[in-house]
C-alpha cells in the first residue's frame, strides 16, 4: 500500500538533525524555478494569489534556490511542512522503523518537486500545484508533470509489492496524478462531521484526519484496503451506510475547531 498527501504552504524551519535523502525530480525543481524567477512581483502575486509581502516572499526564495543545494538549506520534506495535515501525520514523533517504512510508502505531491518521500531534502518554497506557470511543457503544473508522476508512483508500489494506493491528497494535487497511467487501484478516505444528523466535510478538520490516517498506515504497516476500516483517530469511526468500495467515509459528532484543538 501507498499513500499519498499534499504539501502545506506552512513551513517549519527548526534545526532537525535527521540525515535527509534527494528527491527523485530535483532537476525538475531547479527547471521551474529558473522559470519563476522570470516572473515579476505582480506576475507572482497573480500566480498564486498572495499577498505583496508572500510574493516578495517567495521571490526572494526563488533567487537563492539551489540546483544541488547545501544541507544547512534544506529540510526532510515530512518534517518542513508544518500545516493542518502534518498536525495530524505528526512526523516528528515516528520512531526510526515507522519513518524508513514511511520512506518506502509514504509520498508527498508537490507542484515544485513533483513526488517527495518524507526524508527528501526541499528547500523553502510555494508553488502551489493548480498554479498555471508557463513552461516548454505546457500552461500549468499539471501539463508540466504529465504522467510522470502516475509512472513514478506505479515503480514505487511495484518495489515495495504495493497494489493500492491511499488518497489523502487534496484535490488540487491528486489531480496531478494521471489515473490512466496509474496501475494501482485508488482508496480515496472522506473525513466528516455529523452536524445535528447532517454529515459534512468541514475542510480544518479532513486536513487534520488525512494527515492521522497516513500515520495510522504507517504505524499499523496496512497492505490491504479493508484495514483502513480501523481507523478511529480523532474519534473517527468508519461507516458503512454512506461508504463505496474505494470511498471509504469516517464520521464523527461536530465539535467546535477550539475544541479540537484542546483535545489534542
Amino acid at each position: 500500500m501507498l499513500v499519498v498527501i499534499s504539501p502545506a504552504k506552512r513551513l517549519d524551519w527548526s534545526e532537525c538533525d535527521v540525515e535527509a535523502s534527494v528527491p527523485a525530480f530535483q532537476q525538475d525543481a531547479a527547471r521551474l524555478v529558473r522559470t519563476a524567477r522570470n516572473l515579476t512581483l505582480g506576475d507572482l502575486r497573480k500566480l498564486m494569489d498572495l499577498s505583496p509581502d508572500l510574493a516578495r516572499l517567495n521571490r526572494d526564495r526563488f533567487k537563492v534556490f539551489q540546483d544541488e543545494p547545501d544541507a544547512d538549506l534544506t529540510r526532510p520534506a515530512a518534517l518542513a511542512f508544518a500545516g493542518d495535515t502534518y498536525l495530524g501525520l505528526e512526523a516528528g514523533t515516528l520512531d526510526a522503523e515507522e519513518m524508513a517504512w514511511a520512506q518506502d510508502h509514504l509520498r508527498i505531491l508537490s507542484g515544485l518537486y513533483g513526488l517527495l518521500r518524507p526524508l527528501d531534502a526541499i528547500q523553502p518554497y510555494r508553488l502551489e500545484m493548480g498554479s498555471r506557470l508557463k513552461t516548454r511543457r505546457g500552461k500549468s503544473l499539471y501539463q508540466y508533470w504529465g504522467d510522470q508522476l502516475s509512472k513514478t508512483l506505479n515503480a514505487h508500489a511495484e518495489q515495495v509489492g504495493a497494489r493500492v494506493l491511499v488518497n489523502c491528497a487534496s484535490q488540487e494535487y491528486f489531480g496531478a496524478v494521471a489515473p490512466k497511467a496509474l496501475k494501482l487501484q485508488i482508496i480515496t478516505p472522506v473525513f466528516m462531521e455529523d452536524k445535528d444528523g447532517m454529515p459534512t466535510i468541514v475542510s480544518f478538520f479532513a486536513k487534520r484526519a488525512r494527515g492521522a490516517m497516513a500515520r495510522f498506515i504507517v504505524q499499523n504497516r496496512l497492505q490491504d484496503a479493508a484495514s483502513l476500516r480501523d481507523f478511529d483517530s480523532g474519534g473517527y469511526a468508519f461507516d458503512a451506510a454512506l461508504s463505496e468500495p474505494d470511498r471509504p467515509v469516517f464520521l464523527r459528532p461536530y465539535v467546535t475547531a477550539s475544541a479540537s484543538m484542546a483535545a489534542s
